[in-house]
This record gives C-alpha cells, sequence and structure tokens, in this order.
C-alpha cells in the first residue's frame, strides 16, 4: 500500500510527455532547446567567466545567458536586445566548457545564438556593417589584406597614423590605437612550398598559414617551419588553402566561415598530408570542428589537425642544441586549453630548451581579451580583462611571456608594453626555434 500510495503522489511518464510537450521550443532559437538543458546551473562557470568576474551580473555569465537562451528557444521571450547585447559581451573563450560538470557546448550555443541575433537584425547599426565588410571582403581575401597591411606599415613609418589619429573620431582612434605594429615586408614573403625533413623523416604536414598570420606574424610561420623540419617532418603549404573562417562564426556569419572551411577541406585533401599543424589557436580550434560545420565531409580533416606544440610533444621533441637563457611564463590561448583541451603540450616544450626555466603565473588559463575582433568592439571590457592578465604577470617578472596565438600576442604585448614591463612576448615555436639556433626573437 505504501509503496501505491508513494507511486500516486508522482506524476507517470505520460503527463512528463504532455509536460514537456507544452514547453515544446517554438522559438527563433527552437534548435538550441536540447542543448541548453544540459545545463543544470550549478554555478561552477561563475568563478572562470571573464565578464561575470568584471560585472558580477548573472546575466553576463554562462548560466545566466543559457537561461536567457533557453527562454528564447520556448518562446517565452523574444529575441531580444538583453540578448542580443549579452551573446556579442561574451568574449566566447569557452573557460565555462572547461569547468562544467555536466559538458555543456556553450561556444556552440552562443555562436548559434549570434547567428540569429544576426538574422534578426538586432545588431545592424554602422559598426556591425563595418564588421562584416571587413571580414567578408578583406580578411578573407589575401591580396586585399595584404595592400591593407602595407598601407598601414606606410602610415606608421611615415607618422601618417599618428596624423590620423588627431582627427579621427573617438571611436576609430581606438581602433587605430590598437592595431599592431606592421613588421618589415620581408617577414611577409611568401613561405616555400615545400621544406624537406633533417634527418630520418617522420611524416608530411601541412602547414595552415590562415589570413592574419602571414601579414603580422610571418616570422613566427618561419620558425615553424624550421623547427617541424628540425624534427623530421617534411612540410608542404597548400597554396589553395585561406582563411579558417573562425571570426566569420565568431561575428555571427556561420555560413561564410562554411565556405571559407569547405575551401581548407578541399586544399588540404589534395596535398595528402599526414597531419595539419597550426600555430594559431582559434585557427585550430574552429578546425577541429569541420566536422559540425560540414557533416560527413570535414570529419577526416578536423581529425588530422594538430596545434603545432600539440603534434611537437606527441611524436617528441629532438633536443635543441642550443639554449635560450632566461625565465618564461606560458600563458594559455583560451581556444588552445579549452577549446582544444591542449594545456601541457606547450609547456612540456618549453621545459625541455636549454637555459629556459619555465614559472607559472597565478592566472594562465583565463582570457586576456583578444578574442578575435572583441578588443576592436568592446574596448572597455577587453582593457579589464587584460588588466587583470597583466597584474598576474607583473607579478612574476618573467624574461618572456609564450602564448601561441596572434590575437592573445597582439594583446599581451599592447599590455606588457602599457604597464611597462621587462618580458619580451613571443610565440612558444620561436623559443624553440632559437634553441634550435634560428634567429633570435
Amino acid at each position: 500500500m505504501g509503496g501505491d500510495a508513494a507511486a500516486a503522489g508522482r506524476p507517470d511518464s505520460s503527463w512528463v510527455g504532455l509536460l514537456v510537450e507544452e514547453i515544446a521550443p517554438a522559438g527563433p532559437l527552437a534548435h538550441l532547446r536540447d542543448a541548453t538543458l544540459d545545463c543544470v546551473h550549478c554555478g561552477l562557470c561563475l568563478p572562470v567567466c571573464p565578464t561575470y568576474r568584471e560585472t558580477g551580473r548573472e546575466t553576463s555569465s554562462p548560466r545566466g545567458r543559457i537561461h536567457l537562451m533557453r527562454a528564447t528557444a520556448e518562446g517565452r521571450i523574444p529575441l531580444g536586445a538583453l540578448l542580443a547585447e549579452e551573446a556579442h559581451l561574451c568574449l566566447d573563450c569557452r573557460a565555462c566548457e572547461t569547468a562544467c560538470p555536466s559538458g555543456v557546448r556553450y561556444g556552440y550555443l552562443v555562436e548559434e545564438t549570434r547567428a540569429a541575433v544576426a538574422r534578426a537584425g538586432l545588431r545592424d547599426g554602422t559598426a556591425t556593417r563595418v564588421e562584416r565588410f571587413a571580414l567578408r571582403q578583406i580578411v578573407a581575401r589575401p591580396r586585399r589584406l595584404r595592400a591593407l597591411v602595407d598601407l598601414l606599415w606606410v602610415a606608421q613609418r611615415t607618422g601618417l597614423d599618428r596624423l590620423a589619429r588627431i582627427f579621427a573620431p573617438r571611436a576609430l582612434r581606438e581602433v587605430m590605437e590598437a592595431a599592431p605594429l606592421v613588421p618589415p615586408r620581408w617577414t611577409r614573403r611568401r613561405l616555400p612550398a615545400l621544406v624537406p625533413a633533417h634527418g630520418e623523416k617522420r611524416g608530411r604536414v601541412g602547414l595552415f598559414v590562415g589570413c592574419v598570420m602571414p601579414e603580422l606574424f610571418g616570422d613566427v610561420h618561419a620558425a615553424t617551419l624550421r623547427v617541424l623540419a628540425r624534427n623530421g617532418f617534411e612540410v608542404t603549404v597548400p597554396e589553395a588553402q585561406g582563411c579558417c573562417g573562425a571570426l566569420h562564426a565568431h561575428a555571427g556569419d556561420p555560413d561564410f566561415a562554411r565556405e571559407l572551411a569547405r575551401r581548407n577541406v578541399d586544399a588540404f585533401a589534395a596535398a595528402g598530408v599526414d597531419w595539419i599543424a597550426v600555430n594559431s589557436a582559434g585557427c585550430g580550434a574552429s578546425m577541429r570542428e569541420a566536422g559540425l560545420w560540414l557533416p560527413g565531409f570535414g570529419d577526416r580533416f578536423a581529425a588530422s589537425v594538430r596545434d603545432v606544440c600539440e603534434l611537437l610533444d606527441e611524436v617528441g621533441l629532438r633536443a635543441p642544441e642550443g639554449s635560450v637563457e632566461g625565465t618564461v611564463c606560458y600563458d594559455d590561448p583560451c581556444h588552445l586549453v579549452h577549446g582544444q583541451g591542449v594545456r601541457e603540450a606547450p609547456r612540456n616544450l618549453l621545459a625541455k630548451i636549454p637555459g629556459l626555466a619555465l614559472v607559472a603565473h597565478d592566472d594562465p588559463t583565463s582570457c586576456c581579451g583578444a578574442a578575435g575582433t572583441y578588443g576592436l568592439t568592446h574596448r572597455e571590457m577587453a582593457s579589464a580583462v587584460l588588466a587583470r592578465k597583466i597584474d598576474s604577470l607583473a607579478a612574476v617578472d618573467p624574461d618572456w611571456i609564450a602564448s601561441g596565438n596572434p590575437g592573445c600576442l597582439m594583446q599581451l604585448r599592447a599590455g606588457a608594453r602599457a604597464a611597462g614591463l621587462r618580458a619580451r612576448v613571443v610565440h612558444p615555436i620561436e623559443l624553440l626555434d632559437f634553441a634550435y639556433g634560428g634567429t633570435a626573437t
């Protein structure tokens, strides 16, 4: 009797089914509803979320944003200004994914929400139109991007950029001030199509070059080629490759991102490589999700992608003959540690460089505030997030700060310079190259 009475007090499975049907998804985010149910609102994401740490607002936390997404998916609230604002205030650093015990795919949720926001026209101001034009018509087109970078180089060398900042509107002036120092054109020269392996050959690697890296970090690409070759890899650089599409996906333009991804899948399939080496964490994270972007087409491509440090650690680094004297702090790019789950490999490699002491700082896995174009679209929040990072690094005062993503390198260099830190900010592969006898960074 007791068991029957207890059972009588519970809704049977048919009633549960009816209740679920009554909350059936109906809004513009309907396809996200099931994924939002993975969030149990435990709050473990709160202390690692950069925007929540700065604002203390529940709506600016992962679980707060997911609550808004779910309510929108179920048609309980319209897709409106609050969710549009919060979806783009998020840095999409994915630290919450590492902290989450339920496996919530937060990166997927926020990028799909941004796409819905764009389709609804909720982010359709001048800044958004300029961003979309720049990403589609300049960043994704190598010749146009190179021409623009050449113009910026001329402006910086002649002082025209400083003159222009005097007369520019405040918003444009802030963008111009955030522009990185363009390296000499010789560092941006075309990479060789094929670099032979040194010693016993361990495999054939395709180097992914991306869009921004060749123009602003050509020295990192050159160092990557040398280090891979010294470690027994034949390296090819497929000419047909291009931008990975990560910036476009983050900005709510997934259709264009998929077009770019498909081109890269084709380019590397034709190259016949064992692995695809990537030295940009943001690019690597998006490329490893090609199976999601291109179902049934991008899975093999995604499985072959490796961060360059991950690949070298996986096969075993050949001992450098030289040394690098000093101390180095390694700072984790968000899309490497959280997006790809690669944490120890770069540290393992740096620890194998003779003379170099790897020292830790207190905040290595938090976001630096770069986040693609975030530093341009949300300058105030990006600066606040960066300040925490720089304070943590300053407390250790290393000779070098190493990080494996172009946005992070630019952001950390700007922060270190503004704070008067003596540390030089480099890619880990540059320190390895130096130890092998390459050009000093």
